[in-house]
């Protein structure tokens, strides 16, 4: 195997078991009615070892995509790297999605729980927005600055919309899924075009605002050369 080939081990998602234990009760019931005392239980570790390594439900979910991040990063596919940023972006999205696959009923159940829970929603939306940070790196599109944030906040939009698709698609060819993302890929290249040019702004305003400064030092000096003259 060559260095830039990555086994399917590499690429699998190896939740501790406390994670684990807690992403299969999820896939049973609602994120809120999840106990510390049965993710122990079902983890078989005790109370104490779960509060040593967890101080909340919400960091093992961070544990979790964590996990996911590094599933997806270490799959990067180096072939893909002459491709249009377009086609890399999908290619990291559909491999997010398919080690994901193992977790749908999970998904669905988080889902149903954010929609009802604002705090969730905006919980989940942080720990969203660091991941697909990564997930542009992961397809060599620049992920950092306020432009960079905007672009990971933008993405992790796109990507909840394909969400909503992806969990009742239980086609094996994804179908479904494929086209809610390629449509999802379209409308998010539009947004890059208007991001690009929301961007300029800014940068047309400074040097606008330097020309008048200039201008303005330019005046200033003749009124004083004038007034020395007189």
């Amino acid at each position: 195997m060559s260095s830039q080939e990555t086994s399917p081990a590499a690429s699998a998602i190896n939740d501790d078991l406390s994670v684990a234990a807690f992403m299969a009760l999820l896939a049973e019931k609602r994120f809120e009615d999840i106990g510390f005392g049965e993710i122990a239980r079902r983890a078989g570790i005790s109370l104490a070892e779960l509060r040593t390594k967890y101080t909340s439900k919400m960091a093992m979910l961070a544990a979790h995509m964590r996990e996911l991040d590094r599933a997806v990063l270490a799959g990067i596919d180096a072939g893909m790297a002459e491709e249009e940023p377009r086609e890399r972006l999908f290619d990291v999205l559909m491999r997010r999605l398919d080690l994901h696959a193992p977790h749908k009923q999970a998904v669905r159940s988080l889902r149903r729980s954010m929609m009802a829970n604002p705090g969730l929603a905006l919980a989940l939306n942080g720990l969203a927005l660091r991941s697909m940070q990564w997930m542009l790196t992961a397809a060599d599109i620049p992920a950092s600055g306020p432009k960079g944030m905007v672009r990971a906040q933008g993405l992790a939009m796109l990507y909840a919309s394909v969400l909503r698709t992806w969990v009742d698609d239980d086609d094996p060819g994804q179908a479904r899924t494929l086209a809610a993302l390629d449509r999802a890929m379209a409308s998010g290249a539009r947004w890059a075009g208007f991001l690009n040019d929301l961007c300029r702004i800014p940068e047309a305003a400074c040097r606008l605002g330097r020309r008048r400064r200039a201008r303005r030092r330019d005046e200033r000096e003749e009124r004083g050369e004038e007034t020395a003259a007189a």
